[in-house]
């Protein structure tokens, strides 16, 4: 195995020749310099990439620094920080964090072998961003419940707390509903600007952040003419309804729909 690997990541159009300009002084993973790579026929079509070393990228050891989620938060920065400085000059089809070749000759193997799938996907894609909407149901505690009336307070005594866990069950539920609403309203929100949409699994466990449970986790593809639009309205769709949250993020490259449409979604992670 050579000594360094190509890192690449993410597909792009440079049809003035300028794009290599968005890469200029920006560190890649392991703080290497960035540069194009352009497919062997020659076209406008791009990855950008950078040298990493094969100690740490080979396929094995990819495998123990995946565990290692101090590791994997430096690589998404520097994976991510790339993406969204090209993005600002360029449609882009982000690859999935950790795309390694061999070397810069696999990686214009690559392009050529789906060099018209990439130019119809940056076509569709053009002048559009992704924007993340996720729900959050926070239930709240229980009311207290009533004293029982002093006959039954000794003679059962796990009365108070059986009403307790129905009144919790009753609480739960009814914010599970006003989570549906709120997800109602999201759809019916999008319906006017998103072009495109991608359901994510719920986030848990370390993925989940802030305070709630993450029951609803989707990405919108929606005109960059229109994006703050989508925002404002999506972003509203909690109001009113108890223990209910909705986050709105972006705007993103669109991460989520890079894979042509045949492609699982999975492939490009948001």
């Amino acid at each position: 195995m050579s000594e360094v690997m190509s890192y690449a990541y993410a597909v792009a159009r440079d049809a003035d020749g300028t794009l290599g300009d968005a890469l200029s002084g920006l560190p890649g993973v392991a703080d290497e310099p960035l540069h194009l790579v352009r497919g062997g026929g020659g076209g406008d079509v791009v990855v950008a990439v950078s040298p990493v070393p094969a100690q740490d990228f080979g396929e094995a050891a990819l495998r123990r620094h995946l565990e290692d989620l101090d590791w994997l938060e430096s690589v998404a920065r520097a994976h991510h920080g790339v993406i969204e400085a090209l993005a600002e000059r360029a449609t882009v089809l982000p690859l999935r964090l950790a795309t390694v070749y061999l070397d810069d000759d696999r990686v214009r193997g690559m392009i050529d072998a789906s060099h018209d799938a990439f130019s119809e996907r940056l076509a569709d894609l053009a002048a559009h961003v992704e924007w993340g909407v996720k729900i959050y149901v926070e239930a709240p505690a229980a009311a207290e419940s009533p004293a029982a009336p002093p006959a039954e307070q000794d003679a059962a005594p796990g009365r108070a707390y059986l009403r307790q866990r129905r009144a919790q069950r009753s609480a739960r539920e009814d914010t599970y509903r006003e989570a549906q609403r709120a997800a109602e309203r999201v759809e019916a929100a999008a319906r006017g600007y998103a072009v495109d949409r991608v359901q994510h699994r719920p986030q848990q466990g370390e993925l989940a952040r802030g305070p709630g449970e993450n029951v609803s986790n989707d990405a919108y593809l929606v005109p960059a003419d229109r994006a703050e639009s989508f925002r404002t309205e999506v972003a509203g769709a909690a109001e009113g309804l108890a223990g209910v949250r909705v986050e709105v993020t972006g705007p993103w490259a669109p991460y989520s729909f890079a894979a042509p449409p045949e492609e699982p979604a999975e492939r490009a992670a948001p």
